[in-house]
């Protein structure tokens, strides 16, 4: 089971991106999603997860309205759009799988399968 995060990259304080976390070798319909940062010097923390039915749990209070998790299961992606991005974003943004799905969680020890992490870089 594989994961691919994709959409890190440098921007200016202000911008916004948008993650993406594509599976491979399994149908990620059944599976609770799951996205991670881990900054410099820091230890990772969870940042939003989603069931498989949709149900949304945000454990950064830093984040909170600015970054909004959302899944395509016919595209087998789970996505992090991040708004009004600040330098203390600075992190490798990592995706996280697991099963059941009913249920997610903010906790690494929850999920199984995880992403190799992409670099998003705020700064002017």
């Amino acid at each position: 089971l594989q994961l691919r995060e994709s959409g890190g990259g440098l921007v200016q304080p202000g911008e916004s991106l948008t993650l993406s976390c594509v599976a491979s070798e399994f149908a990620m319909e059944n599976y609770a999603l799951g996205w991670f940062r881990q900054a410099p010097g820091k230890e990772r923390e969870g940042v939003s997860c989603i069931t498989s039915s949709g149900g949304i749990g945000n454990f950064a209070d830093a984040v909170k309205g600015r970054f909004t998790i959302s899944r395509d299961n016919a595209k087998n992606t789970v996505y992090l759009q991040m708004n009004s991005l600040k330098p203390e974003d600075t992190a490798i943004y990592y995706c996280a799988a697991d099963r059941p799905g009913d249920y997610c969680s903010g906790s690494q020890r929850f999920y199984s399968y995880w992403g190799q992490g992409t670099q998003v870089t705020v700064s002017s």
